[in-house]
């Protein structure tokens, strides 16, 4: 079966910088499992997806456009540090998690004060061309439910 629209794909996957630098990978006991078509994951990545089936392994190189968008300039605020999610103490370059107007967004610390925290809401991968080296574990069609949810659901998948 094909990778395409109402889909589940379960995979394993390495990210890497231009470096050649692993930035993160997956837990090989435990693929990654998303509906494709939903918005899920970076546009680029899911693009090199399709069509692609079971067992097939494939490399990808990924322009930011493509997967965290550009950094923006100025997206810098100072925050109380009572607002920041994810550490007891915290270190310039450390990743928190913020309840905002707009929902829960990542931040990387900048700066660091007694009560105050400059934070960037860039998402940390901003700006850089991204190298994922992918294998497909499974591909199957969606449960209705998966679809109404817009996830994947079970392994690798989201626990209700």
């Amino acid at each position: 079966m094909k990778i395409a629209e109402k889909h589940v794909v379960r995979f394993h996957y390495t990210l890497k910088n231009t470096a050649d630098q692993t930035l993160e990978s997956s837990d090989k006991d435990q693929p990654i499992a998303y509906l494709f078509g939903h918005n899920n994951i970076i546009p680029g990545l899911e693009k090199a997806m399709l069509g692609k089936t079971a067992g097939e392994q494939f490399s990808v190189t990924i322009p930011p456009e493509e997967a965290y968008g550009p950094r923006t300039e100025n997206a810098t605020q100072r925050v109380s540090i009572k607002h920041l999610q994810g550490a007891k103490k915290w270190k310039p370059g450390m990743v928190a998690i913020i309840d905002t107007d707009q929902g829960r967004r990542q931040a990387t610390v900048v700066k660091i004060g007694k009560f105050m925290a400059d934070v960037d809401f860039n998402h940390p991968l901003a700006g850089k061309t991204l190298k994922f080296d992918v294998e497909i574990v499974e591909v199957r069609e969606a449960t209705q439910e998966e679809l109404e949810h817009g996830h994947a659901h079970g392994d690798g998948g989201h626990q209700h």
